[in-house]
């Protein structure tokens, strides 16, 4: 056995069964120790920013980390803008990044670069592996380490010498530690705040899945509390027959608006909100200056456990949440619209749905409009770091095959990496990608304002604005072997998208706006 067998079946030891890919002459040693080891999925994609975002996806359904191969420090480097965001969002991923042998290194080859040093940017754990007798330790360790709360990438350097040279070992699956409990004191703290009401629960993370928001919407009914969560969360389930909970908005007023009422936020597994962006004369927070805020538990800590304290502190266990009601849209006609394209969303999403949201601009009224929708997982972008949605889409639908993944991709974000439409097709995905087709950067527009700019002259409109030429996202999309067609008004829309979530498979719809 040599050092990439021992890795693999170590891998597998400890529960990663699916390798996102696109490997590398250093990386050889590893793909074809995968055809004589069984039981790990390869997924190949044809650029690494797909293959990060695809893990990004997968960590994020599954609750454990998928592994990545990557091709030396440039493959790391090509994949380093999913791994932001996957960093934002706390997902496990298991990064195994190709090397020169190591007695290669010394000439200083084309390829060589500073691996470790290009990781450490977006990894909670970074190590090169020294020999094929360590290897089966180091993945053990850096699986167990991608999981360790509050989750993260842990990145593993492999040595085409070490891959390749036999020794091999494995090593059994590590325990992760449990996330650390929240001292008493803080729960105390957390309950007089909410008694004196004026106050909110923000919750992110582990804390937005049903059950635990069934739990804080309990606390909120108690104490009349409000339940908000970051406006980039991270995962959320949520639709009818789950508990509200109130997206802080994007726009540095909207969200100032949103706040102001409030003198206390209390945070469970979440930062303090914060604009995305510093602007002229505006603050950074958006809550007041009076607004005390208090974390009940960091994003390592608890904040299941400690809610529950909270909860019995409160007497909250019996009050009964406020639960969405299942209520569908119905279908509009006539010509597009934001609030007509969000409603058809609404009226077709099929239950237990996966939404990969990078929708940006044209999809803002699509949160509120899906709320009452049948329950279903809405996964956001906390690095805003564009180019997510259809690499997340992807690993989302090899995680769970039996649910629908409806991919909202605006036309600029989309071309970052569209490349993930291939593997869609070749790996037989069920996933509906809506492309926003507003031919601009339309946010960016916004931005120029807000930051005081001005309006954007002949120049800056060249660099806004993504027409002259127009893309054309159905020849893309066929190019690549995907069906698609094109909705100019909401008739067509919603007959377009009624058809493809009907049917299986990958399928694409250009929306021009």
């Amino acid at each position: 056995m040599n050092g990439a067998e021992g890795l693999i079946r170590s891998l597998l030891a400890s529960g990663v069964d699916t390798c996102f890919t696109n490997p590398g002459t250093s990386e050889m040693h590893f793909v074809a120790a995968l055809d004589r080891i069984e039981g790990m999925r390869c997924v190949l994609a044809l650029f690494e920013g797909v293959v990060t975002g695809a893990a990004d996806g997968y960590g994020r359904m599954k609750d454990r980390p998928a592994s990545t191969l990557l091709h030396l420090g440039p493959g790391l480097a090509n994949g380093l803008a999913n791994l932001h965001n996957a960093r934002r969002a706390y997902t496990p991923i298991v990064n195994v990044v190709g090397e020169h042998a190591t007695w290669h290194q010394r000439y200083d080859p084309p390829l060589a670069s500073p691996i470790e040093q290009i990781a450490r940017s977006n990894s909670c754990w970074v190590k090169t592996t020294a020999s094929p007798q360590t290897v089966g330790e180091d993945a053990a360790a850096a699986v167990a380490a991608s999981m360790e709360a509050p989750g993260g990438s842990a990145t593993l350097v492999l040595p085409a010498d070490v891959a390749w040279t036999e020794g091999g070992s494995v090593a059994a699956k590590r325990p992760v530690p449990p996330r650390r409990k929240v001292d008493e004191a803080r729960v105390r703290a957390a309950a007089d705040a909410l008694r004196k009401g004026r106050a909110a629960l923000v919750l992110n993370g582990p804390m937005l899945r049903a059950g635990p928001l069934e739990l804080c919407g309990r606390i909120a009914a108690a104490t009349g509390a409000e339940l908000l969560c970051p406006t980039q969360m991270n995962r959320a389930e949520r639709g009818a027959g789950r508990v509200a909970i109130d997206r802080i908005p994007y726009v540095v007023e909207m969200a100032q608006k949103r706040l102001a009422n409030l003198r206390a936020l209390v945070l469970v597994n979440s930062r303090q909100p914060v604009n995305f962006f510093a602007y002229p004369e505006k603050p950074s927070l958006p809550m007041t200056k009076d607004c005390e805020v208090l974390a009940l538990a960091e994003l390592e800590e608890d904040g299941v456990d400690a809610a529950e304290r909270l909860a019995d502190l409160l007497g909250a266990r019996k009050s009964e949440p406020k639960r969405e009601p299942l209520s569908r849209p119905a279908l509009p006609t006539g010509a597009t619209t934001l609030p007509g394209l969000a409603a058809v969303i609404a009226a077709l999403m099929p239950e237990q749905c996966i939404v990969s949201d990078e929708s940006i601009t044209s999809g803002r009224g699509l949160v509120a409009a899906t709320k009452n929708a049948p329950p279903h997982d809405w996964l956001v972008n906390p690095g805003g770091s564009i180019g997510f949605a259809m690499p997340v889409a992807i690993g989302a639908a090899v995680a769970c095959p039996d649910r629908k993944v409806l991919c909202l991709q605006s036309d600029g974000a989309g071309m970052y990496t569209v490349q993930a439409l291939w593997t869609m097709a070749r790996e037989s995905l069920d996933i509906v990608t809506l492309v926003f087709a507003n031919r601009a950067y339309e946010i960016l527009k916004g931005e120029l304002k807000s930051v005081g700019a001005g309006e954007p002259g002949r120049r800056a409109r060249d660099m806004l604005e993504i027409g002259r030429p127009d893309l054309d996202w159905v020849a893309l999309a066929k190019g690549q072997g995907v069906p698609g067609s094109r909705a100019g008004d909401l008739d067509e829309l919603a007959r377009q998208l009624g058809a493809a979530l009907r049917e299986k498979g990958p399928r694409l719809i250009e929306v021009r706006l």
